[in-house]
């Protein structure tokens, strides 16, 4: 395989650029539709957490059967074809839908969008290790994330006017780009040969099935069963440090609030600078990891994380002034989306080098189980201990799943860059 074009590769980013554009308008004004259907917060807390339970169970098996599909598009084309069109349109028709008034018909729509994402992202992120050899995956994941977080903030700074003029607007466009940015990928992006079926040739379904049934069995027991815990002890390491993001993710604004008393909008800017460093910083980081190695740049990157947060909290106890606090935190928090995009850019190609390219479905499938059922379970646990402690929990919670991490990472002793 030979050194991929970074041109090509920033055109496969356009799969992950179309992606991320939707999450970050359905994260924000889904919660706000619902409200019109007079559900409680809980409810909504809820449905918004079918993404979540879809990604948890579709997207390992979704990997493995990417895997073992052989058409004349190629193994992932498929599923990229008949899922983002559909998901596009089922997101389309949210505003629509809200418009009748209908829950059931609501609830319907948002099952049927997040059905089709989930069946289309296993195979859009393992295109990239295939068609990318070892030694430059991390910087080609770091030229993905870079794209990912060029979505986001398109979806954040974009659908804010749009949405001024009209609440379905933001959802037309997200829909429209995210389509033709999938579109983008299907055309420039080509398979291998060796993954395709010639016209006329058949490919029996069910062994399909059969076939990644097996490989998915196979894939769980090289996680639980194999001697050889490297694999475990890296989807670990990718759990708990989503644990601790996530917790902060989602209380951050809350805490900046009723903790540091700044205003809510003030602790999501400080959370966007988090974001904007870490887009910027994705292709160095991807850089460093091939330079040093994976796993030396996930841990210098988790001390750095863990510092911040730790800085963070000692800030909080000793200043008292607001506006200062303010300051530190903008400061901190940008240098933390650094340590971060060292940890998230290198993860993804240390677990993929630990299989061969015939199950890299199926191992990209593993990495999203472990990271989205963090999503499922930092809110719920970090709340508890803001309830019961107080919200000064919610950084020694975050504080402790990073440090559990950067053990967990120091047992890992496979995945890192393969140099022939």
């Amino acid at each position: 395989m030979e050194k991929p074009k970074y041109s090509k590769l920033f055109l496969l980013g356009f799969g992950f650029f179309g992606i991320s554009i939707v999450w970050p308008l359905y994260n924000a004004y889904v919660p706000i539709f619902l409200k019109d259907f007079s559900l409680s917060s809980t409810s909504i807390g809820f449905v918004m957490t079918i993404d979540n339970i879809f990604a948890i169970f579709m997207l390992p098996l979704i990997g493995v059967l990417s895997d073992q599909t052989r058409t004349k598009f190629g193994r992932r084309m498929p599923y990229i074809l008949i899922g983002a069109p559909l998901a596009g349109l089922f997101f389309a028709l949210i505003p629509v839908v809200r418009e009748m008034h209908l829950l059931w018909f609501m609830m319907l729509n948002i099952i049927f969008m997040n059905f089709f994402m989930a069946l289309f992202r296993s195979p859009v992120i393992a295109l990239m290790p295939d068609i990318t050899p070892s030694k430059y995956r991390s910087q080609a994941n770091g030229i993905i994330n870079f794209m990912g977080g060029l979505g986001a903030l398109l979806a954040y700074f974009v659908g804010k006017p749009l949405y001024d003029k009209h609440y379905a607007l933001p959802f037309w466009l997200g829909a429209l780009i995210m389509v033709i940015a999938l579109i983008l990928v299907v055309i420039f992006i080509k398979e291998d040969d060796k993954y395709k079926v010639k016209i006329g040739e058949k490919v029996k379904i069910g062994n399909v099935f059969n076939k990644s049934f097996n490989e998915l069995s196979k894939n769980l027991k090289e996680v639980f069963v194999s001697k050889e815990k490297s694999l475990l002890m890296m989807l670990l390491s990718i759990l708990f440090w989503f644990i601790g993001y996530n917790a902060l993710e989602t209380f951050f604004t809350s805490y900046a609030k009723f903790r540091v008393g700044i205003g809510e909008s003030t602790g999501a800017l400080i959370l966007g600078f988090f974001s904007l460093t870490f887009m910027l910083f994705s292709i160095p980081a991807g850089f460093i990891g091939a330079k040093i190695g994976r796993k030396k740049t996930m841990t210098i990157g988790l001390f750095v994380v863990i510092s911040i947060t730790i800085l963070t909290m000692v800030s909080v106890l000793v200043i008292n002034e607001a506006r200062l606090l303010t300051y530190i935190m903008f400061l901190l928090f940008a240098l933390g989306g650094i340590g971060w995009g060292m940890v998230n850019v290198n993860s993804l190609p240390t677990i993929v080098d630990m299989t061969v390219e015939e199950k890299v479905g199926g191992y990209t499938g593993l990495y999203y189980f472990f990271s989205m059922s963090a999503n499922i379970i930092a809110p719920p646990l970090a709340g508890y201990f803001i309830d019961k402690v107080g919200y000064d929990s919610l950084i020694v919670f975050s504080t402790v799943s990073f440090i559990i991490a950067t053990i967990t990472l120091q047992y890992v002793k496979k995945g890192d860059v393969k140099r022939t």
